[in-house]
């Protein structure tokens, strides 16, 4: 304000003015500056400052009190009215804000269900498509309720479901002690295991990704611990009880043989596949093995060391998980996830796949168990596999010598949906192809092999080759080993085809498998053909495995030796057994003098292999010199012989004296040929296939001639 009270007026006659209000001047220009000054830096002066502001600019001290007072309470209606101003501009926009957004949302979500708006076109399909995956869900979620409940004994709702799952004790953890349940073996025909209940160890089940509680990964290991736990109790009883489970066979040397009924009272299930092509396996056998039990159960939980250990059974391993490490050292409480491909002996055997559970757990002091159960992922929609592994594995007992005592039981189910062909129908009927007599015998010759490596000086029978050293030595038999490996895969024909126009009297037609390498190392680069073929000898196959290795006869049946006796270079032994060996040869081959033959050969009463492969000299030095052999390419082809499935025909040691008794052998030819290289190899597919077919009917013409086995119809 500009102006107060002005000083007293009138004619100065105070009696004629009382009881008027009196009245005063406006101020000059200069009292108000003095004033606005003031006020800036004190807006409130005390009584002092007063007198003293009135007596400078000519006013009463009272004039100065109103004027103060009035010029503060200007002030502040003026910072009111601006705040005012500044609120109401705030809010026009927060507003016009609000509008566009509520605007916005009405593009973005749904009106009726809060969700993403869907165009018009598409709401007839999203809604179709919303009640097809309800059905599924509910269809889901009542196949894994049943198997839920089936497995915990008892019925549940959902949460209940999720609060079991999660509350399964995990056995076996490395944190702690393990303890099985229910681990006395003093059980009674007839009487249930509650333990087990009616349940089965490997569940299917599938499961949609969006349900939050069935793909918990906390409940599939809850479940995996509970699964393997369950199967090692049923193994451990498997091996340590005979009758009423098991019984000596009358007419398999007294092998045991599972008793069904018995079996199905103590370990009630369902069986994993239906129809007349079921075949249920069941076979059991002990050994004992040269190998400590501590480095046996490293090579059973590592899958390259486990295709190692049985090359000529499992031809891909792979661990899909580790659920647990187990304890370090004994590897006790060790459970992981796995897959394996297993195939033995001849194309016309069909490959078996597993994806199984594996757990180890030590029982005793000295003893572990290895347990195998098949098991399906959550996350597998469809179980693809064919074969079904019940609760499976061996037992390692610790001898002295650093000996092992194994007990192996092998218990599969079958889906024979393609049919076995009948050269190999009473080997595969009677648990020989598959069994746990293969895996004790195979085992047992691949621990002998390791004996034989880790020598600490050549022995004296093989000192005469070029093989001077045990680095070349042991290279040479790396080197061997992988060719054994990759002729035992190609057996299996992936992508086969069949020619059965091309059979020959008393064989199964010619099985040819073409494959392109591009990248596998240790394999020469470009189209491979592989082919096969099956015959039957009436011949037992021990006389046919020493018609294959005796050196004086192997002009009679190898094309590289163009009928000339072969020059044998090196020999490494493997075993006790003469024929299980390594042979380096050297082939006549005219104009032609860089090329070596890598061959080894083995026997057991479950089959016999006598492999080999052309190589360079170059390469071949390079293995002799000891120098890494990994990467030398190799393509092996040889014979597998084996008993042809008759009663006795394979089983118990072999005698010459009891050469010529009942039973033949089955004998498979395969081959592999390299039809096209980036070195300048080019045939088409059918040129490859007919001069891979004259090999082979050329080879077993020979051999049949050789072995007076000509006359069969």
């Amino acid at each position: 304000m500009d102006s107060s009270m002005a000083s007293p007026g009138g004619s100065g006659d105070e009696g004629s003015h009382q009881g008027r209000r009196p009245s005063y001047k406006r101020l000059s220009s200069a009292q108000t500056a003095r004033l606005e000054r003031f006020i800036k830096d004190c807006p409130h002066p005390d009584e002092a400052q007063r007198r003293q502001l009135a007596s400078e600019i000519g006013l009463e001290t009272k004039q100065i009190k109103f004027w103060f007072q009035n010029k503060r309470t200007q002030i502040k209606n003026q910072h009111e009215r601006a705040d005012n101003t500044a609120l109401r501009v705030e809010n026009d926009r927060i507003h016009t804000e609000n509008l566009l957004m509520k605007e916005a949302l009405k593009n973005m979500l749904c009106s009726s269900c809060g969700g993403a708006p869907c165009q018009e076109e598409d709401h007839e399909h999203a809604i179709q498509s919303m009640q097809l995956e309800n059905i599924q869900l509910k269809e889901e979620h009542e196949k894994v309720s049943s198997l839920l409940a089936r497995y915990l004994e008892k019925q549940m709702s959902p949460p209940e479901l999720q609060q079991q799952a999660f509350n399964i004790p995990i056995i076996g953890s490395s944190s702690h002690a393990p303890e099985l349940e229910n681990s006395s073996l003093n059980y009674e025909i007839g009487g249930s295991s509650s333990s087990h209940g009616p349940s089965r160890y490997g569940m299917q089940i599938m499961v949609s990704d969006d349900h939050n509680l069935l793909r918990s990964e906390g409940i599939e290991k809850a479940l995996m611990f509970k699964v393997a736990a369950a199967a090692m109790n049923e193994l451990i009883r498997l091996i340590r009880i005979n009758e009423p489970l098991w019984t000596k066979s009358s007419t398999q040397d007294g092998k045991p043989i599972l008793q069904h009924e018995n079996y199905e009272k103590i370990f009630p299930r369902t069986n994993s596949f239906k129809g007349a092509n079921l075949r249920v396996e069941a076979t059991k056998e002990s050994g004992i093995v040269s190998i400590n039990s501590i480095q046996l159960i490293d090579m059973f939980l590592d899958p390259d060391k486990w295709v190692n250990l049985f090359p000529t059974i499992v031809t891909k391993a792979e661990t899909m998980k580790v659920i647990e490490n187990g304890l370090v050292g004994s590897r006790s409480g060790a459970l992981q996830l796995m897959f394996e491909q297993m195939h033995v002996l001849s194309p016309l055997v069909q490959p078996r796949e597993f994806q199984f559970l594996r757990y180890c757990q030590q029982i005793e002091e000295g003893v572990w168990v290895i347990a195998d159960v098949s098991f399906d992922s959550f996350r597998q929609k469809t179980s693809f596999f064919h074969s079904w592994r019940h609760p499976s594995g061996c037992m390692i007992q610790e001898i002295p010598n650093g000996c092992s005592m194994v007990t192996w039981v092998e218990h599969v189910e079958v889906d024979d949906k393609i049919q076995t062909h009948q050269l190999y129908k009473d080997l595969i009927a009677t648990g020989i192809a598959y069994g746990a007599e293969r895996w004790i015998m195979e085992l047992q010759r691949i621990c002998e092999r390791f004996a034989c490596f880790y020598v600490e000086r050549i022995p004296s029978q093989d000192s005469g080759g070029v093989i001077n050293s045990l680095e070349g030595r042991r290279s040479v038999m790396n080197f061997s080993h992988r060719m054994i490996k990759v002729f035992c895969e190609s057996l299996t024909m992936s992508g086969n085809l069949d020619f059965p126009h091309m059979n020959m009297e008393n064989n199964s037609g010619l099985r040819v498998s073409i494959r392109k390498n591009r990248n596998h190392l240790g394999q020469p680069k470009g189209m491979i053909v592989v082919a096969a073929t099956s015959i039957w000898l009436p011949l037992h196959y021990m006389k046919v495995f020493e018609f294959f290795t005796d050196d004086r006869r192997r002009a009679q049946w190898d094309v590289l030796c163009f009928g000339n006796d072969a020059n044998k270079v090196a020999h490494i032994s493997n075993e006790i057994h003469p024929g299980n060996c390594i042979s380096i040869y050297r082939p006549f081959i005219p104009n032609e003098n860089n090329a070596l033959v890598l061959q080894e050969s083995f026997t057991t009463p479950m089959g016999s292999y006598v492999v080999y492969a052309p190589t360079d000299v170059a390469a071949m030095n390079s293995a002799i010199n000891g120098e890494d052999s990994s990467m030398l390419p190799v393509l092996p082809s040889g014979f597998v012989i084996s008993a042809d499935g008759e009663p006795n025909a394979a089983l118990g040691a072999f005698n010459s004296s009891d050469i010529e008794r009942l039973g033949g052998s089955l004998l498979t030819v395969a081959f592999q040929i390299l039809a096209s290289s980036p070195d300048g190899i080019n045939m088409s597919n059918m040129e490859s296939v007919e001069a891979v077919n004259s090999l082979l009917t050329s080879t077993i013409l020979k051999v049949k001639d050789a072995l007076n086995c000509n006359n069969l119809e």
